[in-house]
């Protein structure tokens, strides 16, 4: 891959992470309710289903999946269900303030928010989609594939952590403002009602023949 060709994938690749979806709503939801520090884990998440995605799509499976009508409703529906399963859990979520600083170990789970992080985004077959049409523009058939995949990789990956962190980093400082039960509520259900609403659109996306 030149220079040149990584530039522009580099640029590309910071609209792809900014752009609204599962995965910033995942990450703000996590922000909101552990803080920055704790919740950015969602991040290590999200970024590991998207190497997987990534994965997916270089060892040719990813066509497979656009292209087959079962193995493409079985993802998209998977991943209708576990987004609407969040906002069901996010709407019932505890209605008290959250200490950021207690360390308690009972509402704080790494490896919770990194597989509900990684599970965002690997049952999303819209990703797979999306790399799908994307990465080719950007790899030279010319010369080894793997490599480029693995620039192609850490260049996502790195403004993913970049993206995701701003917007824990948002839901963090909004944090820090709920502290009466009926404000933690209405947030609650804002985020539940995203996650459905992620769920919805995910519902209706079709591949295209």
């Amino acid at each position: 891959m030149s220079l040149s060709t990584w530039l522009t994938f580099f640029a590309a690749s910071w609209a792809i992470s900014f752009s609204p979806g599962a995965g910033a709503v995942s990450a703000m939801a996590a922000g909101l309710k552990y803080g920055f520090r704790r919740g950015y884990w969602t991040t290590l998440g999200l970024i590991s289903g998207i190497l997987c995605q990534l994965l997916v799509v270089g060892v040719g499976l990813g066509a497979l999946l656009a292209t087959s009508d079962l193995g493409f409703a079985i993802v998209k529906w998977l991943g209708v269900g576990y987004l609407i399963y969040l906002g069901w859990r996010q709407f019932r979520s505890d209605a008290s303030p959250v200490a950021v600083d207690t360390g308690n170990p009972a509402v704080f789970r790494i490896r919770e928010l990194v597989l509900r992080g990684w599970l965002v985004n690997v049952t999303n077959p819209k990703g797979t989609v999306f790399l799908l049409a994307v990465v080719p523009q950007f790899l030279d058939p010319a010369k080894a594939l793997a490599p480029q995949y693995l620039v192609i990789g850490a260049t996502l990956c790195f403004t993913d952590v970049v993206a995701m962190g701003c917007y824990t980093a948002l839901a963090s400082r909004v944090l820090k403002l709920l502290r009466k039960p009926r404000h933690v509520r209405w947030m609650n259900r804002v985020f539940g009602a995203l996650f459905i609403l992620a769920g919805t659109v995910l519902a209706s996306f079709a591949r295209h023949r």
